[in-house]
């Protein structure tokens, strides 16, 4: 081999990695250059490299790629290159491309956003959206309907129309003064609702969760609530009696600290509840079924237990002075 031609194999390879880096140098320019993006009328302005970076199998990377995979866009009379769809969700997506960080303001959709994300091929991003989406609307499943969301539902149904409210979560809801009479709530989380002057008469409030909740006042007239959860309400001066003479059926209800003072409970069966600690001063309990009760702890001063059946229900600390009529041992008391 001679001088001549190793001379020029040395300057060949010398050239080719000049080119190389004029290349790379180039691409590196490029990429870091700044473009203008008019979308929907809004415009943007980023660097090729951010396009390109974070997604680069997308559409917009693809546009403004060195392979020229995809011819860019149109561009108006300032340079931008235009494309048809919402500036609106479009912020939060050039956003991600950025920082690589999902941050959406609450006045935007995220759906509107995953659209967006779909058209403009950010995988990532959509699976992003996507269990963001599903997470907000496992959220809003477990919210407890509003006043509004059960007055929309009793205007909306006929009166003919059973409305059954059934497992439904009404917690902390305001629902005083309504009207819910053949109602179904059974296994309904009401606790702490307020349903002072409600009209409750004929409902379902089987198993029903009603701790604390305040029903001051409602009428409660041949109720079904087997079981119910009332520990610590408030039914100060409630109506149970029904004057055709159906029973309110509270079997098995947990009353709990509850007060009752001066409601009408005349022949309500009681059979077996929870009555601890509860206050029952002043009430009327005419015929009331109090079988196997637990009335341990409870105040019963100045109550009308006449006809009352307080067959093997505890009465251990129970007060019971100033009473309407005196019990008798037919009622058998233990």
């Amino acid at each position: 081999m001679n001088i001549d031609s190793m001379d020029e194999k040395s300057s060949l390879a010398t050239s080719s990695k000049v080119l190389a880096v004029v290349a790379e140098q180039k691409q590196k320019f490029n990429q870091s250059k700044w473009i203008k993006l008019n979308v929907g009328g809004k415009v943007f302005q980023t660097t090729i490299w951010t396009l390109l970076s974070k997604e680069p199998d997308s559409m917009l990377a693809r546009m403004f790629s060195q392979d020229g995979a995809m011819m860019p866009s149109d561009q108006d009379e300032s340079g931008a290159y235009l494309i048809d769809r919402s500036a609106h969700y479009f912020e939060p997506i050039i956003n991600y491309l950025r920082h690589g960080q999902l941050i959406v303001d609450p006045n935007i959709s995220l759906e509107g956003v995953l659209e967006e994300a779909k058209f403009y091929g950010l995988e990532s991003l959509v699976s992003q959206l996507e269990a963001q989406i599903m997470q907000n609307n496992q959220s809003l499943d477990n919210q407890p309907l509003t006043r509004r969301d059960v007055i929309k539902a009793l205007i909306q149904t006929s009166h003919i129309t059973e409305i059954r409210f059934q497992g439904v979560n009404l917690a902390g809801a305001d629902l005083r003064k309504l009207d819910f009479r053949n109602i179904n709530f059974k296994y309904a989380c009401m606790q702490r609702c307020n349903l002072s002057h409600a009209n409750l008469t004929y409902c379902c409030l089987e198993r029903t969760d009603l701790a604390y909740a305040n029903l001051e006042c409602a009428q409660l007239i041949s109720v079904k609530g087997l079981c119910a959860n009332m520990e610590g309400a408030n039914l100060r001066g409630c109506n149970f009696e029904d004057p055709s003479g159906l029973r309110t059926n509270l079997e098995g209800v947990n009353l709990k600290g509850a007060c009752l003072e001066s409601s009408n409970m005349a022949a309500v069966n009681l059979r077996v509840a929870n009555l601890k600690n509860a206050n029952m001063k002043n009430c009327n309990l005419r015929s009331a079924v109090l079988a196997g009760a637990d009335l341990e702890r409870c105040n019963l001063s100045g109550s009308d237990l006449q006809e009352a059946n307080l067959r093997g229900a505890n009465l251990k600390d129970a007060e019971l002075t100033l009473m309407v009529t005196p019990l008798h041992m037919a009622q058998a008391i233990r």
